[in-house]
């Protein structure tokens, strides 16, 4: 995993292994902080994910991503953190997190981040035999 931080993202068994399913959580309450103005910043992530063998448990990822509040971080860089320690936890065969931004300075911004595992991106259930 990428940081130390991810070592809180515990999962348990995806008790229907064989069949493609998308799990929704949404975070409406995400923090961190700004690198260049030490300000906070405020954000929603939403994670969408196909599980593979397992699924994340929701307590341990809101503690995870409460550990980012006092961290100075981009935008992109958390987004792209987070996804990856995802990842590196749960192994799902998708996974989706888009993370919205509430603005500074009339500006706001939305990171979209995606995953597929190769072979599920390859699956070529249509070839012909």
């Amino acid at each position: 995993m990428s940081s130390e931080a991810a070592a809180k993202l515990e999962t348990f068994e995806n008790q229907f292994p064989d069949r493609d399913y998308m799990i929704d959580i949404n975070c409406p309450e995400f923090t961190s902080v700004c690198p260049k103005t030490g300000q906070p910043d405020f954000g929603e992530l939403d994670f969408s994910y196909i599980p593979d063998q397992k699924c994340v448990e929701l307590k341990s990822l809101k503690l995870y991503l409460q550990s980012f509040r006092s961290k100075g971080i981009f935008y992109e860089h958390v987004s792209n953190t987070i996804l990856d320690d995802f990842i590196a936890a749960v192994e799902p065969r998708y996974a989706s997190l888009t993370a919205t931004f509430t603005p500074r300075g009339g500006i706001s911004s939305t990171i979209v981040c995606e995953y597929e595992k190769e072979y599920f991106a390859n699956d070529d259930s249509d070839s012909n035999s």
